[in-house]
């Protein structure tokens, strides 16, 4: 039986036996200790060979296993055995793959990380040094370090829990709670513990590929401010990276063999901004991560085995993304930041779908994880004691929200995500021409970091701020309206002058003709004072109305109502339709409420911009209605109807109500095309 021949020592090895496993391919994997063999994982594929041999026993071993591959996986550092190997193997017709561990440029040129060529270098500049020392290079060099009694005294070893790393650390005199026995790999975070139980002032380390645990040490002792003496690889690495390795074999093998795993791409929120403000989750993530990616504030002060980039957007990132793992095949794991929560008025949700349809395609491989972070609304309302589960919640950060004034009137908490000092003086001034001067802002400003403020302001001191930076608000407002549960708003809440104005009964009859949907998109052509669109507006934020008026006192009255109202989903066209009609969103639906004797030729257009919309019109003379009736025999129509409604209101003379009947009104509805 052909078999594939593997010297493992490191975690590279141990995946390696996995993958060939996976793939049903026999093999042999010899370790030096029984410890070695304790981490494999069991295969019926792989067998253990238990025990240090010399180049000979090497030789001897390779022939009598009939192998067709010998994979060199053991250590940088174990030049030895790699030696004997080569040694071993010379002359015979059987392909050496060395797999090559990838050596971390973490730390060099940092001052916090001093770099020796060997452990004796290293143990002579210790003996220089005062505090704790955590010694985390392994058992071998152990009497390189405890040879001097005053050395050993400081040292607190982390060696593998097996017998013979116990056994040399006993030795040595190293005993009790100067030995970690553990097994790694060790996060950021555990570093840091150990660190802080011990109360360590220098870290010793090898300098290793990212499996070694390497950017890990590096980073806990960075963010505990000690120092770290890192011992460099005494060889250059040369080889097969562990992708080229599987390659290699599969081609040996005639069998496909995959990869151990995919790399992994984490979308994380981190909270409000200070690394204070992260979850455990998040910052463990952001430590071990290969590349970082994020807004430059967010990816500040950490440093990722392979490099950082000031990406947020999805059309950069994805293609870099797929570049980088074209590129380098050791990538384990991609950390993009995004500020607050990830489910949070993020960018998180967008770049999920892209990447998601990359994977299914197949023209990305990894998987995607998204954590979730603190919210700047959940931090302030712990901050304020103001609970947020009754209140709306919205952003106006880097986006436009429709009718903002209306829905600040309407509820008495309004949580607000801003950006920078300029969004929270445009609120100020929102609030003082929208008439609640009266209202309470509870600013958040710069939350979480050391320069943080919770302020209470008025409207007028909201537009006098200067500090730049991001703010978060909670606007109280006592004074709130109750939204009304049913649509129909009042003549008397339009101002009308002299402008025509279509009446309260008439304008509901028709809104509820036209039949709008959330997203539709109205011209009001004939506008008048702005009532029509005014209340479809209101109808819903998504809804998109142009008011289209020719009379310029008539515009100026549209405005005054769009403001009065608060609604600013309305866009008002000045000029006569359907001239003025080219360059606007598709209409949906059209009311007409008065059409200058243009109107067959508006009726054309509108026709030719959307084929199937929906149509109210609205008549007064019978001359129009028999202009409506002629102009609709040119067009296929469905769903068409004919109301004529007459209203008449109560006049108050003396102590009697008297009956004033008001002109009848026609109202036309229809849809283009037919209701096939």
């Amino acid at each position: 039986m052909n078999r594939i021949l593997i010297f493992a020592g490191t975690t590279e090895g141990r995946k390696l036996s996995e993958c060939l496993s996976e793939a049903g391919i026999y093999h042999t994997v010899c370790v030096a200790t029984e410890y070695g063999e304790t981490v494999l994982r069991e295969s019926r594929y792989a067998d253990i060979h238990t025990g240090r041999m010399d180049a000979d026993g090497i030789r001897d071993f390779i022939i009598s296993g009939g192998y067709i591959a010998v994979v060199d996986a053991t250590h940088p550092y174990a030049k030895i055995v790699t030696d004997n190997i080569k040694s071993a193997m010379e002359g015979m017709d059987i392909p050496y793959i060395r797999l090559r561990r990838s050596i971390s440029s973490v730390g060099q040129g940092d001052a916090a990380v001093r770099i020796f060529e060997s452990a004796d270098e290293c143990a002579a500049a210790l003996k220089d040094t005062e505090g704790n020392i955590l010694l985390t290079t392994g058992s071998k060099e152990l009497g390189v370090f405890a040879g001097d009694e005053t050395l050993k005294e400081r040292l607190y070893v982390r060696v593998l829990p097996g017998l013979e790393s116990l056994r040399l650390c006993d030795e040595n005199g190293i005993t009790g709670r100067h030995v970690l026995a553990l097994q790694g790999p060790f996060t950021t975070e555990m570093n840091m513990a150990m660190i802080g139980q011990y109360d360590i002032n220098i870290l010793v380390t090898k300098i290793s590929g990212s499996n070694g645990g390497y950017e890990e040490k590096v980073m806990a002792a960075k963010n505990k401010g000690i120092s770290v003496y890192a011992i460099g690889c005494p060889v250059e690495e040369t080889g097969y990276t562990f992708n080229e390795t599987l390659e290699t074999l599969s081609k040996i093998c005639d069998r496909e063999i995959g990869k151990a795993q995919k790399p992994g791409i984490i979308l994380a929120g981190v909270g409000m901004g200070s690394h204070l403000s992260m979850t455990e989750e998040v910052r463990e993530a952001v430590c071990s991560a290969d590349i970082l990616l994020g807004a430059e504030r967010m990816i500040a002060g950490f440093t990722p085995r392979i490099e950082k980039k000031p990406y947020y957007d999805k059309d950069r990132i994805i293609p870099y993304i797929k570049e980088m793992l074209n590129e380098h095949d050791d990538i384990n794991n991609i950390v993009i930041l995004f500020s607050g929560d990830t489910g949070f008025y993020s960018g998180a949700a967008g770049l999920y779908d892209g990447l998601l349809k990359e994977t299914e395609s197949g023209a990305l491989k990894a998987d995607i994880k998204i954590l979730p972070g603190i919210s700047s609304v959940s931090y302030l309302s712990a901050k304020t004691g103001i609970s947020y589960d009754d209140g709306l919640i919205l952003s106006i950060h880097g986006k436009e929200v429709s009718n903002l004034l209306k829905k600040i009137k309407e509820n008495k908490k309004t949580f607000l995500l801003l950006s920078g000092v300029k969004d929270i003086n445009r609120l100020g001034s929102l609030l003082s021409e929208g008439d609640l001067k009266d209202v309470k802002v509870i600013a958040g400003y710069r939350l979480s970091y050391d320069d943080e403020k919770i302020m209470t302001l008025s409207p007028a001191e909201c537009m006098g701020l200067t500090g730049d930076g991001l703010y978060t608000a909670v606007i109280l407002n006592d004074s709130a309206l109750k939204p009304s549960a049913s649509h129909g708003m009042p003549d008397s809440a339009f101002i009308r002058d002299k402008v025509p104005m279509t009446k309260e009964e008439i304008r509901e009859i028709s809104i509820c003709k036209l039949n709008l949907k959330t997203d539709s998109v109205l011209y009001d052509i004939g506008s008048g004072t702005g009532s029509i669109a005014i209340e479809a507006a209101s109808l819903s934020d998504d809804i998109k109305v142009y008011a289209i008026e020719k009379k310029d006192e008539a515009v100026k009255l549209i405005n005054a109502n769009k403001n009065k109202s608060g609604v600013d989903n309305i866009e008002i066209i000045k000029g006569t339709a359907p001239e003025c009609l080219g360059g606007l969103s598709v209409p949906t639906h059209a009311f007409i409420g008065g059409s200058s004797g243009n109107l067959k030729d508006i009726l054309n257009c509108l026709k030719e911009l959307n084929p199937r919309m929906r149509v109210v019109i609205n008549a007064i003379s019978i001359e129009t209605v028999c202009e409506i009736k002629e102009v609709m025999n040119l067009y296929d129509i469905c769903n068409d109807e004919l109301v004529q409604v007459q209203v008449s209101r109560a006049d108050k003379i003396g102590s009697y109500n008297l009956m004033k009947a008001e002109n009848p009104v026609w109202i036309f509805s229809f849809d283009f095309g037919d209701d096939k």
